[in-house]
């Protein structure tokens, strides 16, 4: 349940056109002050009497979560995509602060990117922080000029704390369950009135919110093993925006799940395992307030979408992913995003805990129950100016996500400076040729930039 980035950087802007790792573990280390999960970490309540609790890491140590490795000769796009994909298959230490970095040299053969050139890649576990936190923590260690003034400091001097002991957490566990009923009694109210809302939605569009066809059974939807595989293309922001033309009212989410559509469509063809109904896709939905993106954790929702897969012709399938979305939307502010995230924290930790692993247990065993979607493709929009590290300009920001058992495969959209990242992790053993996947999405966003150029 790691998700992260590669970013790239070109360290001619840099003073004197060099980074050292020093440098960098100094630069990172001046801004851990900035997100609160850099230095906290989990603590599991005994008897899984509540959900895990986070303190401040007392014995932080920066040179455990910042490394510095290189590839070996060449050192080329294939090497890099099968370096990361092998550091993310390792888990995090759950003793530490879940994050690590990994400072990558020897990118000599990357095509597209200049001489001298590093990687930096970002691991970070999703229960530390979700698409808009991790944004922020993103901007923590960027800077948007190569020379820029160092951070403020922090308001009051950073202090660990001591694990608490078993017979500390048991009684926080108690007075948190104390409230259990109470939250429970606001969210079944919440789930009252977004179920009518649903069946008034239901009512004006003629059942077409709930119209949803169970997902089929793919490769992707079984359990995953340990082992990741990596890679993605770059697009740029203008061709995305070109495409939108081919369907009124079209957004740009609609183009990227249409894209990853058409690239299943191919991948699986070719596998001659191309099912006769569409896949579904789940779109996390970030429900974060403002003010929060800062204190990190974890605040999402979902929203299924077919990508119409079953569609040869792409432009007609962005025609039917645009309707779909709109219908998928509707239906998702119907119920309100942030009822969703009320529901499950409402759940006892215990009780959530063995409900997500029978669930996932018994979905992959009965392979005639259709899974809830196929992979996740989700959208993490990134700034359009310039960023520095240690003076360093990144030049490309892929992102990669979590995959679970059931989903083994997740496609990344990240936007940054003019071009789109879009990325894939999944598990090795569904798709063990990454880089054939990595060029379905290319030939689909082909098709689809074709049928705009021609009108």
């Amino acid at each position: 349940m790691s998700g992260g980035q590669l970013t790239i950087y070109d360290p001619s802007t840099a003073p004197d056109g060099r980074v050292t790792f020093k440098g960098l573990m100094a630069h990172i280390e001046a801004r851990l002050h900035l997100a609160d999960a850099f230095r906290q970490r989990i603590v599991t309540v005994p008897l899984n009497a509540d959900h895990p609790w986070w303190i401040e890491d007392g014995s932080f140590d920066i040179e455990f979560h910042v490394r510095h490795i290189a590839l070996p000769e060449p050192g080329d796009w294939r090497q890099l995509c099968i370096q990361c994909a092998r550091l993310i298959s390792r888990e995090l230490d759950r003793a530490k602060p879940l994050w690590e970095f990994y400072v990558i040299d020897g990118l000599d053969r990357v095509e597209g990117y200049p001489p001298g050139c590093f990687a930096i890649l970002s691991k970070i576990h999703h229960a530390a922080v979700d698409g808009a936190s991790g944004t922020e923590l993103n901007a923590a260690i960027h800077d948007r000029e190569p020379v820029a003034p160092p951070p403020p400091p922090p308001d009051t001097e950073w202090r660990g704390e001591k694990v608490p002991s078993a017979q500390t957490l048991l009684g926080r566990a108690m007075w948190a369950n104390t409230t259990q009923p109470w939250r429970m009694v606001r969210t079944i109210g919440t789930a009252a009135a977004a179920n009518r809302r649903v069946a008034e939605l239901a009512r004006l569009t003629g059942g077409a919110a709930g119209r949803l066809k169970p997902a089929p059974r793919t490769r992707f939807n079984g359990p995953v093993s340990g082992h990741r595989s990596l890679d993605g293309i770059i697009l740029d922001l203008d061709d995305v925006r070109a495409v939108r033309s081919l369907s009124p009212g079209c957004t740009i989410n609609d183009v990227f799940l249409t894209l990853v559509g058409g690239a299943l469509r191919d991948y699986l063809m070719d596998k001659a395992e191309l099912p006769a109904d569409s896949l579904t896709a789940m779109c996390p939905i970030a429900v974060r307030d403002e003010g929060d993106r800062s204190t990190g954790g974890n605040s999402v929702a979902a929203m299924m979408v077919e990508l119409r897969t079953d569609v040869a012709d792409a432009t007609t399938r962005l025609r039917a992913v645009h309707e779909g979305t709109k219908v998928a939307k509707e239906l998702a502010n119907a119920i309100g995003t942030r009822a969703m995230t009320e529901m499950s924290g409402a759940i006892p930790a215990a009780l959530a805990a063995l409900a997500g692993r029978l669930a996932a247990t018994l979905a992959i065993a009965n392979e005639r129950t259709s899974p809830p979607y196929n992979m996740v493709v989700t959208n993490v929009p990134g700034p359009q100016f310039p960023l520095y590290m240690a003076g360093a300009r990144a030049v490309a920001i892929y992102g990669f996500g979590m995959i679970h058992d059931n989903m083994g495969l997740m496609n990344v959209v990240n936007s940054y400076c003019g071009k789109i990242a879009v990325s894939a992790a999944a598990c090795r053993e569904m798709m063990p040729d990454p880089a054939f996947y990595a060029a379905c999405l290319q030939r689909s966003f082909d098709q689809l930039r074709t049928a705009a150029a021609t009108g």
